[in-house]
């Protein structure tokens, strides 16, 4: 499949802002692979206290927008779509690594590869990028949850 315009990535995605990090997805193979984009802004609300003399993305939210790729997939690639009773945990992150900060202007390239999907445990080999450098790199494993009414979650129904 090619790209993904941001109306398609809110079918996959809860998230909404200030909190949705990805614009547009460049490309996705499901059950293999996707790059999305992030643009990042002067705008964004983290800056203004991260850090007003010298405006970094905080790598924790770098974290999010790889871990937000890894959702689209792994919804594209069980056909899900956003739904309020549908979750995406993270369960782990792995050598979580930053390697450049990423500043106002940079076009966050974020590259995510799915390694395999074991008893509803997804684990991805993910990598941000401005331009060709590497920026960050994590290995993150991931599950998607039914909520239920009660507050309690279950595993989610597998196409």
């Amino acid at each position: 499949m090619s790209g993904m315009d941001i109306n398609k990535i809110l079918d996959y995605l809860p998230h909404r802002y200030p909190f949705l990090l990805i614009d547009r997805v460049l490309s996705c193979e499901p059950g293999k692979r996707i790059t999305a984009l992030k643009n990042v802004t002067i705008n964004e609300p983290f800056f203004q206290g991260h850090f007003p003399h010298h405006p970094v993305m905080p790598g924790v939210l770098i974290i999010e927008a790889m871990a937000q790729a890894c959702a689209v997939l792994t919804f594209h690639t069980e056909q899900h779509q956003a739904d309020e009773r549908l979750i995406y945990y993270f369960v782990g992150i792995d050598n979580a690594r930053f390697k450049k900060p990423v500043i106002p202007g940079d076009a966050l390239r974020l590259e995510v590869t799915l390694e395999r999907h074991v008893r509803g445990i997804w684990k991805f080999a993910a990598q941000a990028l401005v331009e060709d450098a590497v920026v960050a790199v994590a290995e993150m494993m991931c599950t998607v949850r039914l909520l239920q009414e009660e507050g309690r979650t279950v595993p989610a129904p597998h196409t």
